[in-house]
């Protein structure tokens, strides 16, 4: 079993939840990782770049002059990419660059990249982090108050007589988060939108490419029921019929 601290809003440790790593595959294939990851990245590229070749440029293909007798160098067509305004050697075009994994795959690759969170200590769990009013300066202010789970033990010690940048060094603040809801919450949105670093989406949106550019993970006692309900929920085929019991007064 894994365990994830539990937070307040002030920065006091105040229990743990335990985590079952089976409920999340298990174990972490790396190499699903990165294909999920590339997969993720690709799909994000937009590929509207043209640039135009020999074919496209304006001028004759006609060998300027003859190859021998008039004491130039030897030059073919206008629209070769070794003059001023010819085409460009190896034109990029218009491409879609997406593509798509089987979602089995995709799927197994969320449940991993949570499960390494969790392994790696960079998960937690914050109780009543949606503040009374929207307000985006009460957040911050629980970041810069909850360290960093991952930190060890010695360099999580308070030192006498430290700055201000070093006791913010080992918390949350300016440290890129995701933090899970159980639902989509348009005002806890808005009011945390604006802080650097910090991305939210509802766990059912979770995907791999976020969850693992965020350094730490960031949960609410209902966003972690609603995470492990949804991983242990298994997918049917699109279109199986659903299955029906016949009773004996039926058959």
């Amino acid at each position: 079993m894994l365990t994830i601290p539990i937070y307040n809003p002030t920065g006091e440790k105040v229990g743990e939840e335990s985590i079952d790593p089976a409920d999340f595959g298990g174990k972490v294939n790396k190499q699903l990782l990165h294909d999920v990851v590339l997969m993720h990245q690709a799909n994000k590229r937009v590929g509207t770049v043209n640039t135009r070749g020999r074919a496209d440029v304006a001028g004759s293909g006609k060998k300027l002059f003859r190859q021998k007798g008039t004491g130039n160098a030897r030059v073919g067509a206008k629209r070769t990419n070794k003059r001023k305004g010819g085409g460009v050697a190896f034109a990029r075009r218009n491409r879609d660059y997406r593509y798509s994994i089987p979602k089995k795959a995709v799927r197994a690759a969320i449940r991993m990249a949570l499960l390494s969170k969790f392994q790696d200590g960079q998960a937690l769990i914050i109780d009543q982090l949606a503040p009374s009013e929207p307000k985006t300066k009460h957040v911050v202010k629980t970041l810069k108050s909850i360290p960093r789970p991952d930190l060890k033990a010695a360099h999580a010690t308070p030192v006498e007589g430290e700055t201000k940048t070093a006791v913010l060094a080992r918390t949350l603040h300016d440290r890129t988060i995701l933090i899970g809801t159980s639902i989509h919450d348009p005002v806890f949105h808005r009011t945390v939108r604006n802080i650097e670093g910090v991305l939210v989406a509802p766990v059912s949106e979770f995907n791999t490419y976020d969850i693992l550019k965020q350094r730490y993970l960031v949960l609410t006692r209902e966003s972690l029921v609603a995470l492990t309900e949804k991983v242990k929920q298994k997918t049917s085929r699109r279109g199986a019929a659903p299955t029906t019991i016949t009773t004996g007064s039926e058959a």
